[in-house]
């Protein structure tokens, strides 16, 4: 597992929508990046700045932050503390 440093957390993104409210499917081509996701793991937090999120919480996250990384066929995300824009 990974296990981030300083700031950091790994996110496990979630699943983009497959289908609208309305019941059309969306194909690969037109599906958005998903902005939210998991907590699966959080660093220590820095000296003057404590961590405000933990192990679990469900977040939200820039369109662009982070970066994507690959363990056991699993997606993961790596983002700094600030990047995170909210708990849901």
């Amino acid at each position: 597992m990974i296990k981030p440093l300083a700031d950091r957390v790994v996110i496990e993104p979630q699943e983009a929508q497959t289908k609208t409210a309305s019941g059309l499917f969306i194909p690969d081509t037109a599906k958005e990046k998903p902005q939210q996701g998991t907590i699966v793991a959080a660093g220590p937090g820095k000296k003057d700045e404590p961590m405000e999120v933990k192990v679990g919480d469900m977040v939200l996250y820039g369109k662009y932050a982070g970066t994507e990384v690959t363990v056991d066929d699993k997606k993961y995300l790596i983002v700094k503390q600030s990047d995170i824009l909210a708990i849901i």
